[in-house]
């Protein structure tokens, strides 16, 4: 049986250009600090959510791949946080485990790229989803940068609530499409050409 920590972040970094402690999410993985932190992650077809209270400043991210399980239940699967709705529901019961207020939580998604055969209906699915169940939840979406044909890079204070987005335009293909396939494997470093950040 898979444990709640399993999923948690592990890999974290001093960002020499943020000058910040970073928490990079893989593929599955979701994270929530209330600290001084960055978290970071590449997005293809993959969707992030970034839930925060506004008042408190205690925040996270999460990393799925795909909108739901066909199971429908936790099962035995160790890897169920890369379906939507376990990502989403580990995200906000560990925000509200560290003291966010639910009435004070807020959001921005981003991802949901169209990145080879299918991705478009993985990626739309992806958004779809997300929008759907933050409604449901009733949590505000205040913006979103997804769809289109490239990647993204996304580095989320969850202090401020702020998100810049590095767009991947010349990555090949396939790369994060294949990474996000085998899943929690960090098949690349980035050595790609990056558009300007926009702030979200």
């Amino acid at each position: 049986m898979m444990t709640e920590s399993y999923h948690k972040a592990k890999s974290r970094y001093f960002d020499p250009y943020l000058k910040r402690w970073t928490v990079k999410l893989l593929p599955g993985e979701y994270y929530v600090c209330r600290d001084e932190e960055v978290v970071a992650t590449t997005l293809g077809s993959c969707i992030s959510a970034c839930i925060w209270d506004v008042k408190t400043g205690i925040g996270g991210m999460n990393h799925f791949m795909l909108a739901q399980s066909e199971l429908g239940h936790w099962g035995e699967q160790t890897a169920s946080t890369r379906f939507g709705n376990f990502a989403m529901e580990y995200l906000i019961n560990e925000l509200l485990k560290q003291g966010a207020s639910r009435n004070n939580l807020r959001s921005k998604i981003f991802g949901g790229a169209s990145m080879n055969t299918g991705g478009e209906k993985i990626g739309g699915a992806n958004i779809n989803f997300a929008i759907s169940y933050l409604q449901t939840e009733k949590i505000p979406l205040l913006a979103s940068d997804t769809g289109s044909d490239y990647a993204r890079k996304i580095y989320f204070d969850p202090n401020t609530g702020e998100v810049k987005v590095k767009s991947i335009m010349d990555l090949p293909n396939d790369t994060i499409a294949q990474r996000e396939k085998k899943y929690a494997r960090d098949l690349e470093k980035e050595n790609n050409k990056e558009e300007d950040v926009v702030l979200f």
